[in-house]
């Protein structure tokens, strides 16, 4: 992935390769176990909506997955939550438009500050008990 590899970033490709059906928590699963365990920073995510991604990767503890439609939203997932996974829909979307959301979610810090405080306690709900 040419895209990827201009600005120096590192990646490993978790499928789907063909174009059948594919059980898309698999992969989610995988991506965002590597996420979680430290050997990449951040994934991508993609299926038709990037919704069923997003829910699936949100229940790997120490993942914080956003479905991103623009650039902004990509940002503030960043700026604001500190979203380590990148959700992308993959229909109804044009290449550039994808490309500049991935640009500016890999591009994007996460701020710190009074963001930090609500980012803990997202984490504290993945240890929360659930009835």
């Amino acid at each position: 992935m040419p895209f990827l590899q201009k600005p120096g970033h590192s990646y490993q490709d978790f499928g789907c390769y063909s174009t059948g059906s594919v059980d898309y928590p698999d992969i989610a699963q995988r991506v965002g176990e590597a996420v979680a365990s430290g050997s990449f920073d951040h994934g991508i995510l993609i299926c038709s909506t990037g919704i069923g991604m997003s829910i699936a990767a949100n229940k790997i503890k120490g993942i914080k997955a956003a479905l991103c439609c623009d650039a902004f939203a990509a940002q503030r997932a960043r700026q604001h939550n500190d979203a380590n996974i990148l959700c992308l829909r993959g229909e109804d979307i044009d290449t550039e438009s994808a490309l500049e959301i991935v640009r500016t979610f890999l591009a994007t810090d996460f701020e710190g500050g009074r963001h930090t405080q609500r980012v803990n306690k997202i984490r504290a709900l993945e240890g929360a008990s659930q009835d």
